[in-house]
């Protein structure tokens, strides 16, 4: 086909909401990765919290962002997307502001009330609600809002995005941070979510569902939510998988702990953090083809062993130049991994039952971001404060994830079947 005919094709291809739910997508990721390249920072250092304590936060509010995505979908289906997406804007909008507002003198009297600890954690929970909502709401637009002979351009245009503001936003972060506070990096984050939450409001229209459309209730959904739990293999796996995310969310929760405590407290961290959406920017089409023939379980155990030994990269001294290397071989396991891990669970899951299963592939993610917070925090303190060797830290993380590439081939060879697809 022509580039015309195929820009022709593009142009007519996609409603507008499939262009305002992916252009606000990108800016809530930005709201998201920028607070997050400094949560530990700011956790740690503005509100002295101790290194278990921060990372314990972080995991909390992790395992939320990523757990209640299995029934967001369903409730952006009851709901419709408009409405559900301008909500899930507001929350977050309200949640960020209210991290960025902890000293404001309008919040004495909750501080009064409620020790630091959990007041932090009770405001975490505001924010965290916001993503289970997005997500489902932005890829069923996609879905919806594209004409098929365009839809995986529209999903490829969706990724990117996603990858661009999770670039942006810890540079956003780091010139915030520098330059008026860190706490107004959460006020940033706030106001770009809540533009969107507007943009919604006014440019959002949601797509036509076709009438004979039946949308899953509550209950049915926790009904399917007992298929998935009854099913031992498909569990197991996704416990195993877990392990991938305990290794890799270190990212934002050990890495910039153990830099800015152990290597330089003015190091900026927040604008190193960048470097890995950026690889996945630059380098995901390069890596999927490279990796194409490659059988799914093998490509996902091998991104885990890659990103694992990523970490030996800063182990190896307290060079920036190792920090980046660790941070683009980070990035590389994640891109091998990733595509194929969708790939191998929509093969895995019974008929009738993919969306269902599709659902759970968050769990892993949520396990990974709460076992990674409670890990990291304790690692970073222990290998730091008491045994005053912290590089080491980084064995042991490397060596997690090292021991579930082996429970991953252990698996595959004693519990799934040969005869799967997933695994041809």
């Amino acid at each position: 086909m022509a580039f015309k005919d195929r820009l022709q094709e593009v142009k007519v291809g996609f409603l507008p909401s499939f262009w305002v739910a992916n252009i606000t997508e990108l800016f809530e990721r930005l709201s998201y990765y920028g607070q997050q390249a400094v949560l530990a920072i700011f956790l740690s250092e503005q509100l002295h919290f101790t290194q278990q304590q921060t990372g314990d936060l972080i995991g909390y509010f992790g395992f939320v962002v990523w757990l209640l995505p299995i029934l967001g979908g369903t409730l952006a289906d009851r709901f419709g997307f408009r409405r559900s997406l301008s909500f899930a804007y507001l929350i977050l909008a309200v949640g960020y502001f209210l991290m960025g507002s902890l000293a404001s003198p309008w919040m004495a009297p909750l501080r009064n009330t409620l020790t630091p600890y959990w007041m932090v954690f009770a405001i975490l929970m505001v924010p965290a609600l916001g993503p289970s909502i997005v997500k489902p709401c932005v890829v069923g637009t996609t879905a919806m809002a594209a004409k098929e002979n365009v839809r995986s351009l529209g999903y490829s245009i969706y990724y990117t995005l996603v990858n661009i503001g999770g670039t942006l936003g810890p540079i956003v972060a780091f010139l915030v941070r520098r330059s008026i506070g860190i706490e107004n990096v959460f006020r940033v984050s706030a106001l770009s979510v809540l533009l969107m939450f507007f943009a919604t409001l006014i440019f959002y229209k949601d797509a036509p569902v076709a009438s004979d459309k039946q949308v899953t209730s509550i209950a049915a959904a926790l009904k399917n939510t007992l298929k998935v739990l009854t099913n031992l293999r498909f569990m197991l796996f996704l416990i195993i998988f877990s392990g991938f995310w305990i290794v890799f969310w270190q990212e934002f929760i050990a890495f910039p702990l153990y830099i800015r405590r152990y290597v330089d407290p003015n190091y900026n961290v927040d604008l190193l953090l960048s470097v890995d959406p950026a690889t996945v920017i630059f380098f995901q089409v390069v890596v999927t083809y490279l990796t194409r023939k490659i059988p799914s379980f093998t490509a996902m155990t091998l991104g885990l062993l890659i990103t694992s030994l990523s970490w030996l990269f800063v182990s190896a001294g307290n060079s920036s130049w190792l920090f980046v290397a660790a941070l683009i071989v980070l990035a590389i396991g994640e891109m091998v991994q990733a595509p194929r891990y969708y790939e191998y669970i929509s093969r895995l899951a019974p008929e009738g039952q993919q969306g269902t299963f599709m659902g759970y592939s968050f769990l892993p993610i949520a396990i990974g971001f709460l076992l990674a917070g409670k890990i990291g925090g304790r690692l970073v303190h222990y290998y730091g404060e008491v045994i005053h060797q912290p590089m080491r830290l980084w064995w042991v993380i490397t060596a997690i994830g090292v021991g579930t590439t082996v429970l991953m081939m252990l698996y595959n060879k004693l519990v799934m079947p040969k005869t799967s697809g997933a695994t041809a």
